[in-house]
């Protein structure tokens, strides 16, 4: 059955697209993928079941996947109208929680992520898995609150 399935993207719903686009650009090195979206009418208010809906935003290539046609995507879209979040988020809240991304060096892309608005949620941590390798690990939030992994394994 896996030959019939093929993942495409993951989507983030932003408070302002663009800044959270750059964000994603500017930190990890994701490229922009396609034409900006700019969605709206019968056709998506049917998909959405939401009336008088816009959808704006963009596709990111993901690193490691810029040259590949398919590869998957980040897709970033802002909502009009939209339902933003009335709580602060929390790294166990039930649902999609992170994602995560493989650096290099783990503490120089924190400190990329934090000069472009992004938090640390705990601090850098390496432990050492018998059998699998050695794992750098920190948990941060971009800007508008969303979690990311950045880990490394040697």
């Amino acid at each position: 059955m896996s030959g019939n399935i093929r993942y495409v993207y993951t989507n983030l719903v932003a408070k302002d697209w663009r800044k959270l686009a750059e964000f994603y650009i500017a930190v990890f090195g994701c490229k922009p993928k396609g034409p900006e979206r700019d969605l709206s009418g019968e056709w998506i208010e049917k998909v959405t079941g939401i009336e008088h809906v816009r959808i704006r935003g963009i596709h990111l290539a993901l690193p490691g996947y810029e040259d590949n046609e398919d590869g998957p995507t980040l897709e970033i879209f802002e909502y009009e109208p939209d339902r933003l979040r009335k709580e602060d988020n929390r790294i166990n809240n039930q649902g999609f929680g992170h994602i995560a991304f493989h650096a290099y060096s783990v503490e120089e892309v924190l400190n990329r992520l934090i000069e472009h608005g992004g938090k640390p949620l705990g601090e850098v941590v390496t432990r050492k898995y018998e059998g699998i390798g050695t794992l750098t690990v920190v948990y941060a939030a971009d800007p508008e609150g969303n979690y990311i992994e950045i880990q490394n394994w040697s």
